[in-house]
């Protein structure tokens, strides 16, 4: 059975129980109370007959004991029924049951006092002496003074009317019992017709408070349940519509906000974290997850941003700062808190937009010191040409050694000047992209044979061994060119900054892929490994992350002493990453340097 045509049903029983029952109970009470009354009645009319039949002597207590007592057990022979006589004070002086003598005073019993109220009293209780239930009535043997009469009382054991009520309780039940049968019957029937629709419209509201909200009520389209049903499906069709363009406009913001290059962080106006995205989390170094519904001081971010947060609450404008954070990360961060206004102009909390301008301003600072080191490089060789020229037009020309040693200068310079143009255009290109490579396989043995002889010369000066390291067969898909002009540069600098006597090598090993775990066989490798190792001085550790930028140098008066630009390490990381490749280096200084380039076999 359905539950709500059960619990309809077991409304209707217990409603109708409960009015049977209620009847039932009236009945009972009033039978049970007529029943008494006219057994009072009866009682009080064998007792008068008793009174007219005995006298009261007044003689000594003994003589009263005596005589009442044998009163009261020659009526109860007749009546059959308890009697006692109680004087005025309460003493009882005679009973057909029980020695009045042993008998306590009866002046406080409850139907003594009724009757010295009324001339009538009557009370059901326990007798103490037989443990049985007694109704008890009394009445005053004069009652003109009531207050101080003489009282005869008569108990009737009620055994025989508690059995008469049990059996009338019985027939009570029995008649409900029949009824609840047969109202169940026709409850279930008439809930049956009743709640078959309302069960269907409840279980569709049921599915519809589930979100299913294609769910629609089907049966009857008249009377007043048709219409019900027609209404929850009109609402169905309408919360489906409602709820598809939410998830959309959900779907929506969330993908923009996931996908968003700015951290988004929105505060409500009591200060609590209520969104957050992925990029926010990620240039904060806190999750949303711990955060959302916190208040933004418990963050633990540094002051100077719940600073921001504050001011923005309170005066709800438009504020921007930009700030360093060292957590998690060092970063330059640009800040903007933007107020939040509803309908109606109610203030509804800031909009924090973070936005990570570290990159931006780095670039900003390397292009302020590219056009300074341009500026600089380019000055040095023009002024010494032009200082030399001056002196040469000023009559050292006509002295032969120092005209051919101010030319020879000039000489210099002017190459010096032409490989820096030259390295200025070819890096202006590597990093536009408009380098056209033409990629084929290079047997690496055989190519780096080759690029230690044409770079032996020039170790050969500096008494440097060149050591190579090189497994034959190991091939990659390169630009050969490019490939040749990547190690060149990295060996001339090993050369350069490698005090004589030194060593520079060369090795190339193949990364093979694993699978489940273990390497394949040989052959199928898919990148290769370029060690370029020199024992020279050195890079300080400081440096590290900033060899591979334009102009950068180490040891300034050295690199322009041995004829570098300060370009050559920022054409080769660009011309690595042309190759999809990877280039790293780790140094020790005083003990030498390592740069290790990674390249795919196949372009």
């Amino acid at each position: 059975m359905n539950s709500f045509r059960f619990r309809l049903t077991t409304m209707m029983i217990v409603l109708i129980g409960l009015s049977v029952l209620a009847s039932g109970l009236f009945i009972g009470k009033t039978y049970k109370e007529n029943y008494l009354d006219n057994l009072q009645q009866s009682m009080v009319r064998e007792m008068k007959v008793v009174l007219s039949k005995t006298d009261w002597p007044s003689g000594s207590l003994e003589e009263q004991y005596a005589y009442f007592t044998n009163e009261a057990q020659r009526f109860k022979k007749v009546t059959g029924e308890r009697i006692t006589f109680i004087l005025g004070d309460g003493t009882v002086v005679g009973d057909s049951d029980h020695d009045p003598k042993s008998m306590e005073n009866h002046l406080d019993r409850n139907e003594i006092r009724m009757a010295r109220e009324t001339g009538e009293g009557r009370d059901i209780r326990l007798s103490e002496t037989t443990k049985s239930n007694f109704m008890y009535v009394a009445i005053p043997v004069d009652p003109a003074s009531l207050s101080s009469s003489p009282m005869l009382r008569l108990a009737m054991n009620l055994g025989e009317v508690e059995a008469s009520i049990s059996k009338m309780w019985m027939v009570l039940l029995l008649g409900l019992l029949v009824l609840f049968i047969i109202a169940a019957l026709l409850c279930y029937r008439i809930a049956k017709g009743l709640t078959r629709p309302l069960e269907q419209i409840s279980e569709v509201a049921k599915q519809i408070k589930n979100h299913q909200y294609e769910a629609r009520v089907t049966g009857p389209d008249k009377g007043e349940i048709g219409e019900l049903g027609q209404s929850i499906n009109a609402m169905a069709a309408s919360l489906q519509e409602q709820m598809r363009q939410i998830r959309q406009n959900e779907t929506q913001l969330e993908s923009v906000l996931e996908n968003m290059i700015n951290g988004i962080v929105m505060i409500d106006r009591d200060g609590k974290i209520v969104l957050m995205n992925q990029r926010a989390e990620e240039v904060l170094g806190f999750s949303a997850k711990e955060f959302e519904g916190r208040h933004y001081t418990e963050a633990k971010q540094q002051y100077e941003l719940a600073q921001m947060i504050q001011e923005g609450l309170e005066l709800r404008e438009h504020l921007k700062e930009e700030l360093t954070f060292y957590f998690p990360v060092e970063r330059l961060l640009e800040l903007h808190l933007v107020p939040v206004f509803h309908a109606g102009d109610e203030f509804g909390g800031a909009l924090l937009v973070v936005q990570d301008v570290s990159a931006i301003r780095r670039l900003e600072r390397m292009r302020s010191e590219f056009v300074a080191n341009v500026s600089h490089e380019l000055k040095t060789p023009v002024a010494a040409v032009k200082g030399f020229a001056e002196t040469l037009l000023g009559g050292a020309v006509n002295d032969p050694e120092i005209a051919r040693s101010f030319l020879q200068i000039i000489f210099d310079e002017s190459e010096r000047l032409n490989r820096l143009i030259g390295d200025l255009l070819e890096l202006s290109k590597v990093e536009s992209r408009r380098v056209p490579l033409h990629f084929s396989p290079i047997e690496m043995s055989g190519f780096i044979a080759k690029t230690i002889e044409v770079i032996s010369a020039e170790a050969a000066k500096k008494r440097i061994i060149l050591d190579m390291r090189v497994e034959e067969g190991i091939y990659v898909e390169a630009d050969e060119d490019r490939l040749l002009q990547i190690l060149m540069n990295l060996l001339s600098n090993g050369i350069n900054y490698t005090p004589e006597g030194g060593k520079v090598s060369v090795s190339v090993e193949p990364l093979y892929k694993k699978q489940g775990g273990r390497l394949k066989q040989e052959g199928d490798y898919e990148h290769i490994r370029i060690r370029i190792t020199d024992t020279g001085i050195g890079i300080p550790k400081k440096d590290l992350p900033r060899i591979f930028e334009r102009f950068y140098r180490v040891d300034k008066a050295r690199s322009r002493s041995s004829g570098g630009t300060g370009l050559g390490l920022s054409i080769v990381k660009h011309l690595v990453e042309l190759h999809k490749g990877t280039i790293t280096v780790e140094s020790t200084v005083g003990v030498g340097s390592t740069f290790t380039i990674e390249l795919p076999v196949l372009q």
